[in-house]
């Protein structure tokens, strides 16, 4: 039972850990071009690597 005194407010802070990244990840932008990653792959570059 003593267990549950600190396991409860850990995953509670690890919890609003993981949801403030993910708001941070949406207010910085990182969610906003989801397709273009996934087409950017079928086009090839203009300048070859050699």
């Amino acid at each position: 039972m003593e267990a549950l005194l600190v396991l409860i407010p850990v995953a509670l802070f690890l919890g609003g850990l993981g949801l403030a990244a993910f708001l941070w990840s949406v207010a910085s932008g990182q969610y906003e071009d989801l397709e273009g990653a996934a087409e950017r792959i079928l086009f090839d570059d203009e300048d070859p690597q050699s």
